[in-house]
């Protein structure tokens, strides 16, 4: 904590003002004056918009380089870098029309670049677009971008899955923080809500060289609501509204911005019974109760920007082991029955200097994950607490060449407190340095880096060696070298091409190493191995897009190579009335990609019509499949955009068909899963009734109330279906 009020101390006093300021005209392609166009600059987290005459005006600006962004919808997303040294800069702009969507910036990669500068192809997902689709949680949301999916236990716990890859080998960012939470438990759900989160990003493939270990597979980036625009003061509250858990979820957010502070608050409960299949029965205690709260205060003058935020999350989630048993539609939850507490306290520091800045991420995190069988006595409850730092130091730009130089870390310490032991006593250190630069030239990028890590595991002696709970001390280190490579080219105006080579690594977690006891979550006994070695994979992508005026396609394509696949097999002993399960390691490999169109008929310009496609094979070296593969999946939305005079504005109709194929390329412990087709509809738009603005949402997902189960489902095992006919009613009210 001393590290906090140093870097607070120095983000707060550091007083020394140049004044500078910019400020200038958007207009059209005809020169006519754009009303409300966002002009944003990530790194100060401020903004503004024009006003009736196209005009904008920031204040209290660095002497420094800077990336000043331009976004509005209909329209291409311009950005600019300039080197701030008068006291007042002019900007002017000329906005071309777009007809499919807007260009945005990533945060989750190196060097913040637009998305179609971008030399990796990035995923990125605003939460308003994705709960346009009907999603009732984050991660179902999430499983709705191509090659993403979920392995889900009813509707209240959802871990990622990229491209066939999920749990330790998927890295979750939120507030500029690496998420530690026991990700290693399929019952382990992420404990972050998506209320006062502004958008996603899904870097699909090994990102080591800016996360290190357990970022072979991908990582999902959550960016946090925005602060409001300087010098204003705004609120809003939502209600949503389920027919099928009959559940309910409120949130209140208030927000305000000074030239210099800024300030954000959103408190948020949600609350559901037990979902409903096809039939009508509930699945019994799948029900949950949620509480989360997030608040930040930023400050930012010529020299520094500094931004503080604080999440808690509690989770009180039932399990469910009866199956379809007891009806009632009660909200509280019965044992046994999980209560998980997350707080996340983040600080972002940015140091401007003539050409250069220093970034700095500090996180910490506390995790306490209980569980319970039959009474309030924690029979399991693991504390995890986890301290984050990352900085990288942005070297001033020498003609076509940019270039990072970073280090990044990461104390963490597991406790036990209940009777039973899930995993030991244990302290893990991480450290990473890493360099990457970008070269771009005419419409050719060319980026690559460099890192190395190094990861230390030790853990505690308990119990007696041979029975079951007991664990003997170990201390391990692992290390690892990664690079990536990448390049992109415009082949012509209208046409991308992407390729990049990366390899990633990860260590063992302590699971893997440690387990010596029944796994509830798989219902299985489960023996680690202490001889565990690294996995480090090498994979190659290729992304090819074209856009014209009215048509957009995409192809992806890639292969995965994994040296020592770390993965449980059943040894054929049984203990304690459970199959035994031990984990062992072999080479492995997946390959697939995504395929999709979109067609934007002129002079309809009303309509749009999407088609996805994804798919992705796993095997081992053997020739066996892995386990966890999602089943492929082709996705078709006609989507229609409308006004209605003057009381509904940015309306939409939407109907959407989601086919899952069979999946019959499995392991050896998992069944065949066969495919089904789902249909969705949606409908909402800005309501403005006298001076009372409201946006609403309508989403019937299932409408047909089809009957069946999901490949990646953990209650396939017990023959329960997923969730039946669900309506969701949303409505934002803007205070």
């Amino acid at each position: 904590m001393k590290l906090y009020i140093l870097f607070l101390f120095l983000g707060f006093t550091i007083l020394s003002y140049s004044q500078q300021k910019i400020s200038g005209s958007i207009t059209d392609s005809q020169n006519n004056p754009l009303f409300g166009v966002e002009v944003y600059i990530e790194d100060l987290h401020k903004g503004t918009s024009t006003n009736e005459d196209g005009f904008f005006q920031l204040q209290n600006l660095p002497s420094t380089t800077i990336t000043i962004t331009i976004a509005f919808i209909g329209y291409n997303t311009e950005t600019k870098s300039i080197i701030l040294q008068n006291t007042e800069t002019t900007l002017n702009f000329s906005l071309e029309e777009a007809v499919f969507k807007m260009d945005e910036i990533i945060v989750s990669t190196a060097f913040n670049k637009l998305q179609s500068q971008n030399v990796m192809k990035v995923e990125h997902e605003s939460i308003r677009s994705l709960q346009q689709k009907g999603s009732s949680t984050l991660i179902e949301g999430l499983a709705t971008i191509p090659g993403v999916s979920q392995v889900s236990t009813g509707t209240s716990i959802g871990k990622p899955v990229i491209r066939g890859l999920s749990g330790n080998r998927v890295l979750v960012y939120s507030q500029g923080i690496r998420i530690e939470n026991q990700q290693f438990g399929d019952e382990h759900g992420l404990g972050l809500n998506d209320a006062g989160v502004e958008s996603v990003e899904v870097i699909k493939g090994p990102a080591s060289l800016l996360y290190g270990s357990d970022a072979l597979g991908g990582v999902l980036y959550l960016n946090p609501e925005k602060f409001a625009k300087a010098n204003t003061l705004s609120s809003s509250f939502e209600q949503k509204l389920f027919s099928n858990t009959l559940g309910s979820n409120s949130s209140l957010n208030l927000k305000t911005s000074s030239e210099n502070w800024k300030f954000i608050m959103r408190g948020s409960y949600n609350t559901h019974s037990d979902y409903k299949v096809s039939n009508g029965n509930s699945v019994t205690n799948t029900r949950y109760n949620e509480t989360d709260f997030k608040t930040g205060i930023g400050y930012q003058n010529s020299k520094i920007s500094s931004v503080l935020r604080y999440n808690y999350n509690k989770l009180d989630l039932g399990i469910p082991e009866e199956g379809i048993a007891e009806q009632t539609n009660s909200k509280k939850t019965i044992y046994p029955k999980q209560e998980v507490f997350n707080n996340l306290l983040s600080l972002n520091n940015i140091f401007f200097f003539q050409n250069s800045k220093l970034d700095v991420d500090l996180g910490y995190i506390a995790n306490d994950r209980s569980e319970f069988e039959d009474n309030e006595i924690a029979v399991l409850q693991m504390k995890l607490n986890t301290f984050n730092y990352n900085a990288k130091y942005h070297f001033p730009k020498i003609g076509k060449i940019e270039s990072i130089l970073g280090i990044q870390g990461m104390h963490q310490a597991n406790k036990n407190f209940g009777e039973e032991y899930l995993i030991p006593n244990a302290i893990t250190n991480d450290i990473g340095v890493f360099g990457t630069g970008n070269y771009e030239w005419k419409s050719n990028v060319l980026q690559a880096g460099l890192r190395f890590d190094n990861r230390t595991i030790s853990t505690e002696e308990f119990g007696v060696v041979g029975e079951e709970g007991s664990f003997e001390a170990l201390d391990k280190t692992y290390h690892s070298f990664n690079a990536s490579l990448g390049y992109k080219t415009n082949l012509n105006d209208d046409l991308i091409l992407r390729m990049n080579f990366a390899s990633g690594f990860r260590a063992p977690n302590l699971a893997e190493l440690s387990s010596n006891g029944v796994h509830e979550g798989t219902n299985r006994y489960e023996i680690g191995n202490s001889n565990l070695k690294t996995e480090q994979n090498v994979q190659a992508d290729l992304n090819i897009e074209y856009y014209t005026n009215h048509f957009e396609f995409f192809i992806n394509g890639f292969f995965n190579h994994i040296n020592n696949y770390i993965y449980t097999s059943p040894t054929g002993e049984i203990l304690d009335n459970n199959d035994v399960y031990s984990y062992i390691q072999n080479n492995a490999k997946l390959y697939g990609g995504e395929i999709g169109v979109h067609f934007h008929p002129h002079p309809l310009d009303w309509l749009h019509i999407n088609s996805s496609f994804e798919t992705v094979t796993g095997k081992k070296q053997n020739g066996d499949y892995l386990p966890l593969i999602p089943a492929n999946n082709w996705n078709n939305t006609i989507r229609t955009e409308f006004d209605i005079q003057n009381w509904l504005t940015d309306g939409f109709a939407s109907i959407n068909l989601s086919s899952t194929f069979n999946q019959n390329n499995v392991s050896g412990f998992e069944t065949v899963s066969n495919g089904y087709s789902l249909v969705n509809l949606g409908f909402g738009g800005t309501l403005k009734i006298g001076k009372t603005i409201l946006d609403i949402n309508i989403n019937a997902n299932n409408v047909f109330d089809k009957n069946y189960i999901s490949h990646l489902s953990r209650l396939k095992a017990d023959d329960i279906n997923n969730i039946g006919r669900n309506i969701i009613t949303s409505i934002k009210f803007n205070i």
